[in-house]
């Protein structure tokens, strides 16, 4: 009968576990989406709420779903994500300035638990050499689990994460190579093949990944500017990296995470790639990989055998205490604050991917039989289901220490971007072709906390056939609207009717209050096709504003190096602090470094400004500009140059500002560079010296491609 079909149909499609594939994928987004949502409001982070609920649908749960292939996919994929969004969020300056005691904290977060473990399971437990070796090597290992919670508060790029991250390389490739070798020696396989292998394999690898790897991306970045395009191609050198390290006998992980490291400079942090990087890692990749650790979680093993949970407590508390001892010592050897220890903590005691990995290892590993038949393992079953139970509880342990310590330290740094607090942008756009430069420019410029605002400006002039021009001006505000949604930005397109564009644009930044005018050079047609000239003349006559002006030859993010150079006297100039805050933003969020070339006056000024933020830059002598040429040659490719100018007649004004743009002209077409015109009180048109109005007529010829 139909009714009796359908019943069958029907039971077949609900019945537990889940087979149909899309029921299955249904199931597991909404687990996604409400899990975290329920436990927040009991203030239980995310993460345990994503694990709590991999485990009751789980195998050992309520066997809802089960641990297939599929799951096994989405879970290693988000496990490799996290460890890669580790690398590409350090701050790379703050990790190179901690490298020592990142180098510190690895060796203290590797041999404390070593030995703890050692003795305890050797001595105490009774379990064998090589036994001990492994189990005690888990303890050294950690998953950054927690670090979506301090990418959350914004203090990824904190000097605690950093040393962390770093800790995490050494003692993860430390442990899992006590992995390596001790499974050779269990296997009988401990030949110096395997030792000549791992030795240039790592070498090989080392190469490869951090010299190719850089080159292959600047140069597909400044051949595709499309962001699907783009993310793909990261994705797959993250994965090849992955694959590379487990090909040379280290985990995937430390793969990802030296990706991470390699390509952090090529992916800014106001970037549309950046973005869509974060968003698909965090809401489907990462939640993946937290179920999948749920579903490993077996309660009822530690009913069983008495055995079973005193070895999963020990472990636990072993893991535990030795990872807090060795945030303690890095305290003590750095003087760290007690948020600083408590984060780096709280981030090193997550057990999960590696020490997963060496149980797994371990358990399969047969070592002999019992006289009545019984398989003896590496690893027996109480360490196997321990082990879950300490994924289980560090897990928490972690995310609550991780949750403290970030929200303090939020606190505290919140300060540090008041500089910047209610800047106001404006974009005057005309060529569709350098859109997506200008706005992430205006991107790069703020600080991640800063409440600032994004105007796109087109200007219709009134001597134009407004028809055509409301279509192409209404284009070229969709794609700027476009880009900045694509960065996770608002920005508010401006169609404005005017007699000329000078006026329009000065009347948008009085009518705005506009703080920063960003002006773009054409990379194509030259500066005269690309809407500037004596426009530019104008505009710093009537606009009292700060005013960038760009040329953008490559791609932004491909520029790991900027020049900056400084007049004499700049610091007296009105708006040059919050210059130099914009200029700081610039470096950090393009992860590029900066080389001032200043009078020492300035330098210190500059120091003195930077201090809170802990922002170092190189300082070099001061260049008179009327020997601009001089710096050309000492430009290495991927490197860019920023002037900070002045107006006719201010303090810092230098007659050698007048030769400027030839010498751009001349030297420095093949790179990108910015002229920098700091905020002063508002200028009268008789007080700009119109004698000077020369120096744009040779801007009329810039940067022509003969």
């Amino acid at each position: 009968m139909p009714w009796v079909a359908s019943m069958t149909l029907w039971s077949e499609f609900f019945h537990i576990p889940f087979k149909n594939p899309v029921l299955v994928f249904s199931l597991l987004l909404l687990i996604i989406l409400f899990a975290p949502l329920f436990l927040k409001r009991l203030g239980i982070p995310q993460l345990i709420g994503l694990i709590v609920a991999g485990a009751l649908i789980g195998p050992h749960g309520f066997h809802v779903i089960e641990k297939d292939s599929s799951i096994v996919l989405f879970g290693t994929v988000g496990l490799l994500y996290i460890m890669f969004l580790a690398g590409l969020e350090i701050d790379l300056r703050e990790f190179r300035r901690n490298s020592f005691p990142s180098v510190v904290f690895g060796l203290y977060t590797f041999a404390v638990p070593m030995t703890l473990g050692f003795v305890v399971f050797y001595y105490i437990l009774k379990y064998g050499l090589l036994s001990s070796v492994l189990t005690a090597s888990m303890f050294a290992s950690h998953t950054l689990i927690a670090y979506p919670i301090v990418s959350t508060y914004g203090v990824a790029r904190h000097r605690a994460v950093a040393v962390t991250a770093g800790g995490t390389l050494i003692t993860d490739t430390l442990a899992l190579l006590v992995l390596s070798v001790v499974a050779s020696l269990a296997t009988g396989r401990n030949e110096n093949s395997f030792w000549l292998r791992l030795i240039f394999g790592l070498v090989f690898y080392t190469f490869f990944v951090s010299l190719i790897f850089p080159r292959l991306g600047i140069r597909f970045l400044k051949s595709y500017d499309d962001a699907s395009a783009q993310y793909l191609f990261v994705l797959a050198l993250v994965f090849l990296s992955a694959a590379m390290a487990q090909f040379v006998g280290i985990e995937a992980m430390v793969g990802s995470f030296v990706a991470g490291l390699v390509l952090n400079p090529l992916i800014p942090a106001t970037s549309v790639l950046r973005n869509r990087i974060e968003f698909v890692g965090h809401t489907l990749f990462i939640p993946f990989f937290l179920i999948m650790v749920g579903m490993l979680i077996d309660f009822s093993a530690f009913l069983r055998t008495p055995k079973t949970m005193i070895v999963a407590i020990t472990m636990t508390l072993i893991a535990t205490t030795a990872k807090y001892l060795a945030a303690l010592f890095t305290q003590i050897s750095f003087r760290f604050k007690g948020e600083e220890r408590t984060l780096i903590f709280g981030l090193s005691n997550g057990q999960a991917a590696a020490t997963l990995a060496a149980v797994l290892v371990g358990y399969n590993i047969i070592i002999g039989e019992t006289p009545d038949g019984k398989t003896i393992r590496l690893l027996d079953e109480h360490i196997l289901n321990g082990t879950i139970l300490m994924i289980l509880v560090t897990c928490t342990v972690a995310s609550f220490a991780t949750q403290k310590a970030a929200r303090k330290l939020a606190e505290e740094i919140r300060p540090t971007d008041s500089p910047n607090q209610g800047s106001i942008f404006l974009v005057p756009l005309k060529n569709e072709e350098n859109v997506s430069e200008l706005i992430h420019l205006a991107f790069a410029l703020s600080g991640k906390k800063s409440r600032n605002q994004y105007l796109a400006l087109h200007v219709v002039e009134s001597t134009m056939p407004q028809p055509q021009q409301e279509v192409v001006g209404q284009r070229i505000l969709n794609r700027a609207a476009s880009v900045a949604s694509g960065a996770d930005k608002v920005l508010t397109p401006i169609l404005r009717y005017d007699l000329n564009l000078a006026a329009g644009i000065a009347a948008a930044v009085r009518e705005n209050k506009v703080s920063d005018l960003i002006l773009g050079l054409h990379r194509r047609k030259g500066f005269a096709d690309s809407f500037l000239g004596r426009l530019a003349e104008t505009l710093l006559s009537r606009c009292a504003v700060a005013t960038w002006i760009y040329y953008p030859h490559q791609p932004a993010a491909t520029i790991r190096h900027y020049h900056v150079l400084l007049p004499q006297k700049a610091e007296y100039e009105t708006g040059f602090s919050a210059i130099a805050e914009k200029l700081r933003f610039l470096a950090e969020n393009t992860s590029s470094e900066l080389t001032i070339h200043a009078q020492e006056k300035t330098a210190i000024f500059l120091k003195n400004l930077w201090r809170k933020s802990r922002f170092a830059v190189d300082v070099s002598p001061p260049l008179d500009l009327d020997q601009l040429g001089r710096l050309a040659p000492l430009l290495r490719v991927n490197e860019g140059l920023i002037i900070v100018m002045s107006r006719p007649e201010r303090v810092s004004y230098e007659d050698s500002m007048k030769k400027v743009p030839r010498l751009l002209e001349f030297y420095f077409r093949e790179r990108n560079f910015i002229l920098v015109y700091p905020e002063q009180a508002l200028l009268e048109e008789k007080d700009y010296g119109l004698h000077q109005a020369g120096i744009w007529d040779y801007l009329l010829q810039l940067l022509k491609i003969r």
